[in-house]
């Protein structure tokens, strides 16, 4: 038992120090080729794509083309074009990575994308707003040309109230890892208990095993203040059986605590180390900002104690003259413009953002309100999300939680958006269901939904049950 002890001390002391990162995360945005148009056969590895366009995501097609007075998105996405196109690359993973775990993230695409990899279909996604994966391991050729091909159907219009854009307008990257590693948003941590004195934090998470075997490993949570100085940590020895997923929980005390707020957003981080048999395979980093918030109906919001006013802006996901084009410089420059307005709270209008949003208002200090949806089951458009409600929005707001839900500015969770069946038991039913949801992936923070009067409706007419 104390050469047990000994080992894991050790372990420990060489995850604190050794800068080995284990888990590569690859930029997979250069050299895609794209065209406009339908192209079926473009998941073929001898298809003729040589009079494709070559270029870099994220890339928004409806930005480019010319306006027209007739176009079926009409005036809610600036006359532009939207039509249906395909993306398609071709790329080679090392022979030696073949007991790798493999996946490919996209941020975002607008929308209806089908995502192909040598020729075998991994899935679809109708949301245009979404962050979705994909585990590309079994379709590979290691050591060989593999291609990716992307569809994207933004032809049903009108869709949207606003500008959208079109094609994969977001980042994309090539995650790789050992087979047992930290699951897609694998993370979740809080903060039961919060004083500058001593604070509580309680990390949970999902840990992957993709071997034919059981493991045992060496679970390794650190906790770094923003000088990269650890203030806390934890060791475990784990098991987990083959082929599944578990959760692992680690209970830390951070003692003489900074406090996150709209005017100093001091941040610290938890990393997570998996170790097999002394051997580093795996490394996760999780955003940390210890805060509390109240809401109350006589005194209003506070943040860490301190009266606060919310000086909020809803915040559209375009970037101007760059479309939907998601550019952290550009997406900088808004939230730089939003403070030196005075403004200190975002609502994303009126769908999850791009991440990018979420780490530079964890960064710049400002308190998020996270919105999911801008329709239920009932159209605001003709071609809008309510079409694939019934399939798709549990999973949606599913994906969004788990990915946002570690970002210390968010402290709102909002289900919808001036909600037409509000007025009716249907939007009731339906609320309930989302607030199940997001109180079972999160009960951390308040949820709300934005209502509004309907047309020509007197509100004093109605009664709110």
């Amino acid at each position: 038992m104390i050469l047990k002890k000994i080992t894991i001390a050790l372990l420990f002391s060489v995850s604190v120090f050794a800068q080995k990162q284990v888990r590569i995360i690859e930029d997979f945005n250069k050299n895609w080729n794209f065209k406009l148009g339908d192209y079926p056969e473009a998941i073929n590895a001898n298809f003729n794509a040589s009079d494709w366009r070559t270029l870099q995501l994220p890339h928004d097609w409806s930005i480019e083309g010319a306006f027209d007075k007739d176009a079926k998105t009409k005036q809610a996405q600036g006359f532009l074009p939207a039509g249906k196109g395909w993306y398609r690359k071709t790329f080679t993973i090392p022979a030696s990575w073949k007991s790798k775990t493999i996946s490919i993230e996209f941020d975002g695409v607008f929308k209806n994308s089908e995502v192909f990899i040598n020729g075998k279909s991994l899935g679809i996604r109708p949301n245009g707003y979404i962050s979705f994966g994909y585990d590309l391991s079994p379709y590979l050729n290691f050591g060989q040309a593999n291609i990716i091909a992307v569809k994207v159907d933004n032809d049903a219009q009108p869709n949207s109230r606003w500008y959208t854009g079109s094609g994969i307008y977001r980042n994309v990257r090539l995650v790789t890892s050992e087979k047992l590693h930290v699951g897609k948003w694998g993370t979740f941590v809080t903060t039961p208990e919060v004083s500058t004195k001593k604070s509580k934090v309680h990390l949970e998470v999902t840990i992957d095993n993709d071997n034919d075997t059981a493991r045992e490993f060496t679970l390794v949570t650190s906790i770094l203040d923003a000088k990269n100085k650890e203030v806390a940590n934890k060791i475990s020895i784990e098991k987990i059986s083959a082929k599944t997923f578990e959760t692992k929980v680690h209970n830390l005390d951070v003692l003489k605590v900074q406090l996150w707020n709209t005017e100093n957003p001091y941040l610290y981080k938890v990393v997570t180390k998996i170790y097999e048999k002394s051997v580093l395979v795996d490394n996760y980093e999780t955003p940390l900002g210890f805060r509390y918030f109240n809401f109350d109906s006589e005194k209003g919001f506070s943040l860490n104690g301190i009266p606060t006013k919310i000086y909020g802006v809803c915040l559209h996901h375009d970037n101007g003259a760059l479309g939907a084009v998601e550019n952290i410089h550009a997406v900088r420059r808004k939230l730089t413009l939003m403070k030196e307005m005075g403004v200190n709270g975002i609502r994303t209008s009126h769908n999850p953002p791009a991440p990018e949003l979420l780490d530079l208002c964890d960064k710049m200090g400002f308190i998020v309100m996270d919105e999911a949806f801008d329709m239920w089951k009932q159209n605001k458009t003709k071609y809008d999300y309510a079409n694939d409600w019934d399939k798709w929005h549990k999973q949606d707001l599913i994906d969004q939680l788990l990915r946002d839900r570690n970002h210390p500015s968010i402290f709102v969770w909002s289900i919808g958006n001036e909600i037409p069946e509000q007025w009716n038991e249907t939007g009731v039913e339906i609320a309930k269901e989302l607030a199940e949801i997001t109180r079972q992936y999160d009960k951390t923070r308040p949820l709300t939904a934005a209502m509004n009067p309907p047309v020509n409706m007197n509100i004093d007419e109605v009664t709110l049950q």
